[in-house]
């Protein structure tokens, strides 16, 4: 069973995704938050896997929030809810460690299929803003650009590979295919990469990568 932690200001939204995520037999909500600060609280008391937030709240946004549960020991996935598809506090909160970005009107069964894959330990960004989110990382100026590629100058030509592979959207299984390695290696060559960079998921990853070609 999958548990879930519920973020949100509005008690009908709260709702909603609980009706939506009890639905499946494998998600249960094991908790709702009205704010950052409940969340934070919540995420401790309560130990969800995978916790929904919204990124714009009262008090404690849910950015301040991203970075304080994330920080925790064994911490919980993040993934953040917003109307907006270009947010920059989304943009924050992906560099504090959340690992997914969704919007509110995404369909219920790809709402419930994004738990499972964040839970699952895979990042899940929503199709419809990908690449424009993306683009905006990128388009930050020569100075990001070469600090990017000074940080990944100090990986071995394989690690880089498949950080490139990872900026790519792909998976360990097609990275393996693309590079002729086995998955396990490739979950290595993530693994031992994303320590060198001082990076959490392969969001932050994808990320750097493409702040590297700008």
């Amino acid at each position: 069973m999958i548990r879930v932690l519920v973020v949100d200001d509005e008690e009908l939204v709260r709702s909603g995704l609980r009706m939506i995520l009890e639905a499946s037999d494998d998600l249960s909500v094991v908790a709702e938050a009205r704010d950052g600060a409940e969340a934070v609280a919540a995420a401790g008391r309560h130990r969800p896997d995978v916790v929904l937030m919204d990124v714009r709240m009262p008090g404690t946004d849910g950015l301040a929030a991203a970075a304080a549960i994330t920080a925790l020991p064994d911490a919980p996935k993040v993934v953040m809810l917003t109307t907006f598809d270009l947010d920059e506090y989304v943009h924050a909160a992906l560099r504090a460690g959340a690992v997914g970005f969704l919007l509110k009107d995404t369909p219920p069964r790809e709402l419930a299929g994004a738990v499972r894959t964040v839970a699952a330990g895979h990042a899940m960004l929503s199709p419809q803003v990908t690449r424009r989110l993306i683009s905006a990382f990128a388009r930050r100026g020569p100075t990001r650009a070469q600090a990017a590629r000074r940080r990944l100058a100090g990986l071995t030509a394989r690690e880089a590979a498949v950080v490139r592979a990872v900026g790519d959207g792909l998976s360990n299984a097609e990275i393996g295919r693309r590079l002729a390695m086995r998955e396990a290696t490739v979950k290595a060559h993530v693994s031992r990469a994303l320590a060198k960079l001082s990076l959490t998921n392969r969001v932050q990853a994808a990320i750097l990568v493409h702040e590297a070609q700008e």
